[in-house]
């Protein structure tokens, strides 16, 4: 539901904060600078929160991240500038790229060697049904229109707060509503059990290996980050320092980002070969992890941008309904493709993935040239294939980490993909401007990141029939 948020509502809200009398390239420049910082935030939180969930418990860790992104959102409808609203999604996405470190570890711990597949695929499939409750919610508010405002009135607010929440498509009401899983964290707190294998750990007295002055190295690879997408965004910078300074923050950012496991592994009693096994599987979960998301943010989540220069896709409940479409095909996916995996092993299902998603993606953005009913079914489709993948990496990733540094190993592996992903995103205004704004060619163009994925699989561990690490 959080990840759904933004791009369901940036055009309006940006046409808002920006002023309608900005071009096509100004929307696109800011709408890539607030997606690359929620990835960037993420990916930091991931980081973050999965140190953090290993030192004090997955349960405690996770109450404090539910919270932070569902502040976060509801602030954002509050928002007056374009920049406000990328700081409250880089700072939201914190506790959201924590959550799912900590969720997937939490789930595979209680649950450790029994059917692991259903359970990815149930992770999977329920955060896109999060995606479908949020596009569920906008659509109802469309139908419900007119009588909105009057509604809220009814409720105690005052009339110009509620013109105001119900302008420009209901972005800020519907930025309002992701407020409300706040209240999960009462529930978590009270029902849900904390990881008998981290208690394990943390009795043995190995979690006491974690240091707070390693989360320096996360502060410095967040900075890095940020000034990573500063020097894509801000025009005038020549294309050579562009470059060098991009491959200066990516070596800073994955400096930063180890640093918390890296100085564990120094620290604990693990064999040598079990750290450089650790090691290499974590950047191995980066790459493996950074292919579907830099696909997934550069170039499925742009047809949110592009249905407005189709015919017939200025209608107000397009986004909504593509919404619905693309996550419920999603949900399936994921379901789908973890379940596979158990059956044929997870470098086969991986690498079909990426051949079945390269040529959906291709196709969708290719053969559509209107809005219509076989415009919303193929987004439906395009989201089983190429969400499948988030039923697939819950399912891997714990399998190439110890109990004492799943959550930290797996929260870098997938977040870091975020990076990854932020950088390509950074390179959408300029891959548009390449194409005169042809979204189907430039968007066609970024699934080509799948015949990478292609190559990383092959030299990636086979885990199927194998029990979680110790």
């Amino acid at each position: 539901m959080e990840m759904g948020l933004f791009p369901l509502v940036a055009r309006p809200a940006l046409a808002e904060l920006l002023g309608t009398a900005v071009g096509e390239g100004r929307v696109a420049t800011w709408y890539g600078v607030i997606i690359a910082g929620f990835l960037v935030g993420a990916a930091t939180g991931g980081v973050l929160f999965g140190w953090l969930g290993d030192k004090i418990g997955r349960v405690r860790a996770m109450t404090v991240s539910v919270l932070l992104y569902s502040i976060c959102s509801g602030l954002s409808a509050a928002s007056q500038e374009a920049w406000h609203l990328a700081v409250l999604r880089f700072a939201g996405a914190l506790g959201m790229g924590g959550e799912w470190a900590l969720g997937v570890a939490l789930v595979m711990e209680v649950w450790p060697n029994t059917s692991r597949g259903w359970l990815a695929g149930w992770i999977g499939a329920f955060g896109n049904l999060g995606y479908t409750l949020v596009g569920s919610i906008a659509y109802g508010l469309i139908l419900y229109g007119a009588q909105l405002p009057a509604t809220l009135v009814g409720f105690g607010l005052p009339e110009n707060w509620a013109a105001a929440l119900t302008a420009n498509g209901n972005w800020r009401l519907l930025m309002l509503i992701g407020a409300f899983p706040a209240l999960l964290t009462l529930l978590i707190r009270l029902f849900v059990p904390e990881s008998e294998k981290w208690k394990r750990e943390q009795e043995s007295g190995s979690v006491s290996n974690w240091s707070e002055k390693d989360l320096l190295g996360v502060l410095l690879g967040a900075i890095a980050a940020s000034g990573l997408i500063a020097l894509w965004a801000v025009q005038g910078i020549d294309l050579v320092w562009r470059v060098l300074g991009s491959i200066l923050a990516l070596a800073i950012i994955t400096w930063g980002y180890l640093l918390p496991a890296s100085r564990y592994l120094s620290r604990s009693n693990l064999s040598p070969e079990l750290k450089r096994t650790t090691r290499r599987n974590m950047l191995l979960a980066a790459g493996l992890s950074g292919v579907p998301l830099l696909a997934t943010w550069s170039g499925v989540m742009w047809m949110y941008q592009w249905v407005d220069k189709l015919p017939g896709g200025t209608v107000p409940e397009a986004r909504p309904l593509m919404q619905i479409a693309s996550s419920i095909g999603a949900a399936i996916g994921c379901l789908v493709g973890a379940v596979v995996c158990e059956k044929f092993g997870r470098r086969p299902v991986y690498a079909f993935l990426c051949i079945a998603s390269l040529i959906t993606i291709v196709g969708f953005y290719q053969l559509n040239t209107a809005y219509n009913t076989t415009y919303i079914l193929s987004a439906g489709v395009m989201g089983l294939i190429t969400a499948s993948f988030y039923g697939w990496l819950p399912l891997y990733l714990p399998e190439l980490f110890p109990t004492a540094m799943r959550a930290t190993g797996q929260g870098f592996g997938f977040n870091f993909g975020r990076i990854i992903a932020a950088v390509g995103n950074l390179q959408m205004g300029n891959l548009l401007a390449q194409f005169d704004n042809d979204y189907g060619k430039a968007c066609a163009i970024v699934a080509g990141v799948y015949l990478f994925g292609l190559v990383l699989i092959v030299i990636s561990p086979e885990t199927k029939g194998k029990p979680l690490p110790e």
